[in-house]
């Protein structure tokens, strides 16, 4: 008995098979990835001098987040400040409000067929051009300013949380539902006390977690001409001004961080 090891006693314990079953399949895909790393990096043309320049300037902007200017250029600061806010909040309502009908008639449980296509098709359109291509046109279209950000961010936004509202609905708890339905509702009344209540959370933290986007994606913006603080920042770049560039940067770290604990707030109390 006590040459039995424990194992043997136990029996031999359960591994997970491999997604590959064949050994040497294995190894040859791991090779093979590997080898294409190597060849795709040697592919990429770097020029060591002028990375050996840059590292000199990146080291200054690093050490401006030592000593930020907030004072040299304020008034610019506050003003592409202030537009990315309003461009933000605005963008964002204006999404979400449009976002919710959209949503609805993307879910495939709620909606006739012909609607669902539709708003598929919206939701689609939208998610298939990025946020500064969209700029980039609606800046063709409108000029420089921050009417172009704020058409781009409601566009943008639309895509998002549509989408993702689309699939709340669709994995929602039929049963409840069902029940408000078999009650003799009519689909509005449906729609508010079967649907409502089983996403309206996720609804907010979407929201919140969209209004976050929407005030990063301003200051990318900015640096095609679509307003907010990212033309300021792309001012204080071209200038080499790197202490006002980190001062800027500094207050988009603080802000994103304000919305990030607002956001966990208003999820705690809605759920």
């Amino acid at each position: 008995m006590s040459d039995v090891t424990l194992d043997q006693m136990l029996g031999r314990g359960w591994k997970k098979p491999p997604f590959v079953k064949r050994a040497w399949l294995r190894w040859s895909l791991g090779l093979g990835f590997i080898a294409y790393l190597i060849a795709a990096v040697l592919t990429i043309e770097v020029d060591w001098g002028r990375v050996y320049e840059g590292l000199d300037r990146g080291w200054q902007f690093v050490l401006a987040f030592t000593s930020p200017d907030f004072v040299s250029r304020w008034s610019d600061i506050w003003e592409g400040l202030l537009e990315s806010i309003v461009m933000t909040v605005a963008a964002s309502v204006v999404g979400i409000l449009i976002s919710i009908p959209i949503g609805l008639g993307a879910a495939r449980n709620i909606a006739p067929l012909p609607v669902y296509m539709i708003c598929r098709g919206i939701i689609a359109i939208s998610r298939a051009l990025q946020e500064i291509i969209v700029a980039i046109l609606l800046v063709a279209i409108f000029g420089f300013g921050p009417l172009a950000g704020f058409l781009t961010l409601s566009f943008a936004t639309i895509g998002f949380l549509s989408k993702l509202l689309a699939e709340d609905i669709e994995a929602m708890d039929r049963v409840q539902a069902e029940a408000i339905k078999a009650s003799g509702a009519r689909w509005m009344q449906w729609i508010n006390y079967g649907v409502q209540p089983q996403i309206m959370p996720r609804l907010v933290g979407l929201s919140m977690y969209r209004v976050d986007i929407n005030f990063r994606e301003s200051a990318i913006l900015g640096l095609v001409g679509a307003g907010g603080i990212g033309a300021t920042l792309n001012t204080a770049f071209d200038r080499y001004e790197y202490d006002t560039a980190a001062a800027i940067l500094l207050m988009i770290i603080g802000i994103v961080m304000m919305l990030e604990y607002l956001s966990g707030i208003i999820r705690a109390r809605v759920q």
